[in-house]
């Protein structure tokens, strides 16, 4: 006499086939501990992706668009200037699509940034400051890496990312960040703030939210100093905040997505930095302290209804500091 057991179902298969897989979909974290009130200050933990940063949106974005349309050729090399996080986001992108990638970075970014790159199989260039000092990287020495980049890219037939002129930078944000925000906050957000460096994650967050409701409060995080989307002139062009604040508007700004500028100082951002890693157990870079410092003010400014959520991103870990 046989007996037969009824047939075990498969759950549904969940494995990510690559490093890609791994982007987006990041939590919405409350920090309840550093912010207790007035309003609830919220934040996308874009530091727990593969590259540890914000920037693996765009990365994956820039490059799969430029595979599709036939710019990035199978096993091309990838060239790019950055302060260190989209080479992360690229480096983990190149790894994944099968290109070399070959990234220039002004000498004055943290030198964890390079040995990071470097371990993820990028080729680093350093290209000497400007008028910056180390730690402090201002628009100058980035404008001077990014022509060594251009100049690298055309010696070896490479694929120029331009991340401050791609637009799928600011798509990506729209149609992945901000959504994923709309969702996680289940649609109560009366404010959104983030630092601008290439304006990506800014525009394109605020774009999609806006689309859900008119009425969201978009606040840019600009250094102390050094606030031209505020008009202002730049007097402070050296300042902590690595990635942003380079002391000019980036070429795709929209001014219509921008209700204010909040400036943040050196001090307020070691302050915050250091109350996220021991209040929140965060470890997170100066922009996402930055941002942090910008939102809390605005919550308590007096600005937003006293029970207003304002949401804000934790742009990258503080590993590479």
């Amino acid at each position: 006499m046989h007996s037969s057991s009824p047939r075990q179902t498969s759950p549904a298969a969940t494995v990510t086939p690559s490093a890609l897989g791994l982007i987006g979909n990041t939590p919405l974290l409350a920090l309840d501990r550093i912010h207790p009130g007035p309003g609830r200050l919220l934040a996308k933990a874009e530091f727990m992706q593969p590259g540890g940063s914000v920037k693996d949106r765009a990365a994956r974005a820039i490059l799969l668009a430029a595979r599709e349309d036939g710019r990035l050729a199978p096993g091309a090399p990838v060239v790019e200037m950055t302060s260190g996080n989209m080479g992360a986001g690229l480096a983990v992108a190149c790894a994944a699509l099968g290109h070399p990638l070959v990234v220039t970075m002004s000498s004055g970014n943290s030198p964890q940034r390079a040995r990071m790159l470097e371990a993820l199989g990028a080729e680093v260039v350093l290209v000497p400051q400007v008028d910056g000092a180390a730690g402090q990287v201002t628009g100058a020495d980035v404008t001077a890496a990014a022509e060594a980049a251009r100049r690298l890219a055309a010696e070896r037939g490479g694929f120029y990312v331009d991340q401050f002129h791609a637009p799928e930078g600011v798509r990506a944000h729209a149609e992945t960040t901000g959504p994923e925000i709309w969702a996680q906050a289940a649609g109560r957000v009366d404010a959104w703030l983030a630092a601008v460096g290439t304006g990506a994650t800014f525009l394109g967050v605020a774009a999609a939210l806006r689309a859900h409701n008119p009425r969201v409060i978009c606040a840019a995080v600009e250094p102390e100093g050094c606030q031209p989307l505020a008009g202002l002139a730049v007097t402070n062009p050296r300042h902590l905040i690595q990635g942003t604040g380079y002391g000019s508007v980036p070429p795709h700004w929209s001014e219509g997505l921008m209700d204010l500028s909040l400036a943040v100082t050196d001090q307020e951002v070691e302050g915050w930095r250091r109350a996220l890693a021991t209040r929140e157990g965060l470890h997170v870079g100066y922009s996402a302290a930055a941002n942090v410092a910008a939102a809390a003010a605005l919550l308590r400014s007096g600005r937003l209804p006293a029970d207003a959520t304002a949401v804000t991103v934790l742009c990258d870990t503080g590993l590479k500091y």
